[in-house]
């Protein structure tokens, strides 16, 4: 009896083991099947295979149409209210009247403010482009308004949108410019901007509490990370694995000052923070209101300010000699900055001098070209984003189906 049990024992215990190496070998083969898949769909790209990458697009393309079409007729009664106020706005609009004025300046600060908007949540959702928007337009603005301002002396500048065209005003500068004078006149596109960075982090956050509150695993390469980050915290030897932990201990257990301090500094990570409120359930107007404040308040006045100080008059002339200081290439460099320079000098006393076209300068030209690039490769970031986003719909739907066998 007592050998019959230590047999049946063993017994148990070995096909306790076999059950455990199958867990590890369906584990291992799950991980490497992942790896596989997220290699192939990296490669769904229009320089690869342009003719998959099209059709996957136009399909994902399809499919979100149809799943907004569905959000939209759920919520028809929202969307009637709306629709019901856009018909009363078009028709106060449209009539005339005493109340036009009114119209076209709500309407002036409205398309400013949501150019600006929408430019900060490009610069922050990004799709995958890690195209940053303050470096292509919100810093060029800044800085043309910063040597406007100290060459003009002044700071009544046309109303927006005068990044195309300032122009000095008639009557001459009263004072010298200050650093908060120009703030100021900045302050309503900067903090737009800003806001807008805000927005864009809202995604990363909605979709880590769906998952946490559904119990469902996300469809998100991110999360992912984040999650196998945590169950690796006590094994954390790089440096980005540390930082990454940093954040989201901070986030975690500060809470709103947390992420007030997260957000109010240049930080790629945030992301993170997004992540880490929305799987820790973190109340939305915690997470907002802190990001809100940080980005569109603080972390606005310390990039205007540097941006400001670097392109103001004495520094501009002090960098430009330095330039020029280089051996051999120096005189050479400095002279399209020196023409650059030259160029808006005129540009911005145009009423002054009759209208005469001002030749273009080869900087301005570069920067142009420079934008053109960077717009294109976003719109082919996102077309490629949604291909590989189709791609893991039918990968997702081919290995439900190899489970149910």
């Amino acid at each position: 009896m007592a050998e019959n049990g230590t047999d049946c024992e063993q017994r148990r215990i070995g096909m306790g083991r076999e059950q455990h190496n199958g867990n590890f070998t369906d584990s291992s083969f799950l991980s490497e099947k992942k790896r596989r898949d997220r290699e192939e769909r990296l490669s769904i790209v229009l320089w690869r295979k342009p003719f998959i990458t099209l059709q996957y697009f136009s399909l994902e393309t399809l499919i979100t149409l149809k799943e907004w079409s569905l959000k939209l007729w759920h919520r028809r009664g929202v969307v009637g209210s709306l629709l019901l106020l856009l018909s009363v706005l078009t028709v106060a609009y449209y009539i005339e009247g005493a109340h036009q004025q009114y119209v076209l300046y709500v309407e002036k600060k409205f398309l400013w403010c949501a150019y600006w908007v929408g430019l900060g949540v490009l610069s922050s959702v990004g799709l995958g482009t890690g195209l940053h928007t303050f470096l292509l337009y919100l810093g060029p603005h800044i800085a043309s308004v910063t040597l406007a301002a100290y060459e003009c002396n002044s700071v009544n500048f046309p109303e927006p949108p005068y990044p195309d065209k300032i122009i000095c005003p008639d009557e001459d500068g009263e004072g010298a410019i200050s650093l908060w004078t120009i703030i100021s006149k900045v302050r309503l596109e900067a903090c737009m901007w800003g806001a807008g960075t805000a927005i864009g982090e809202l995604p990363p956050y909605f979709m880590a509490r769906a998952a946490r509150l559904s119990g469902a695993e996300p469809d998100d390469e991110e999360y992912e990370e984040f999650e196998e980050m945590l169950e690796h915290a006590q094994i954390a030897q790089d440096f980005a694995s540390r930082a990454k932990l940093a954040v989201q201990k901070l986030v975690q257990k500060v809470g709103f000052l947390g992420i007030l301090a997260c957000a109010s500094i240049p930080n790629p990570l945030f992301d993170l923070a997004g992540i880490t409120c929305g799987h820790f359930l973190v109340p939305f107007w915690t997470f907002f209101g802190a990001t809100l404040i940080g980005k569109a308040i603080i972390k606005m006045h310390i990039q205007k300010l540097f941006v400001i100080i670097t392109f103001s008059k004495h520094i501009v002339e002090q960098m430009v000699s330095l330039i020029g200081a280089v051996p051999s290439i120096g005189p050479s460099l400095q002279k399209p900055f020196q023409g650059y320079l030259e160029a808006q000098r005129k540009k911005l006393h145009l009423k002054t001098e009759g209208g005469a076209p001002q030749s273009e300068n080869w900087l301005s030209w570069a920067f142009e070209k420079l934008v053109i690039v960077m717009v294109f490769y976003f719109i082919l970031s996102i077309i490629n984003s949604m291909a590989q986003s189709y791609a893991k719909r039918v990968q997702q739907k081919k290995l439900s189906v190899e489970k149910t066998k």
